[in-house]
């Protein structure tokens, strides 16, 4: 969303941008803020277990063993996460919850307030971090520069 300043006015401290981002955030809170469920713990476990155990007795009958294939556990471990997210992010996108039937559930009107306090933080921390590694960005932006030389098309014609 842009500033919402005059191209007169001085630019403003980054915290009261901030506060406004925040600000923006919670006012957009009933159109866009969903709760979802989240499995933890051994639920998490137990399906990667299952899965890890599927994609091995998968694999085995293509012929992939760890005897053929060392390192094979790397794999099977990496997909059975992949699909275990997979199927927690499926359940959870299915039952989303609106702020106004969590606080209604809670009964606590206080969560906005909350939110807003943990989103200006977290945003304040991003900024902080960002600016600490900010001094070994150049380098890595190096790919993103543009060619060396004239653009193309302003080159001089060989004759």
């Amino acid at each position: 969303m842009p500033n919402k300043r005059k191209s007169d006015e001085p630019p403003r401290p980054l915290s009261i941008q901030a506060d406004d981002v925040g600000e923006d955030l919670v006012r957009l809170m009933p159109r866009d803020l969903v709760f979802v469920m989240r499995f933890m713990g051994e639920s998490q476990q137990r399906l990667q277990s299952h899965f890890q155990t599927f994609i091995q007795a998968e694999l085995e009958a293509a012929g992939v063993t760890s005897e053929t294939h060392p390192m094979i556990h790397l794999f099977i471990e990496s997909h059975a996460i992949l699909l275990r997210d997979f199927v927690f992010s499926g359940v959870s996108l299915s039952h989303q919850f609106r702020i106004e039937e969590i606080e209604r559930l809670t009964g606590d009107p206080m969560i906005r307030v909350d939110i807003w306090d943990q989103l200006k933080s977290h945003i304040d921390t991003a900024e902080k971090q960002f600016r600490l590694q900010a001094g070994g960005l150049p380098p890595l932006l190096t790919a993103f520069e543009g060619p060396v030389g004239p653009p193309a098309g302003k080159r001089g014609r060989v004759r």
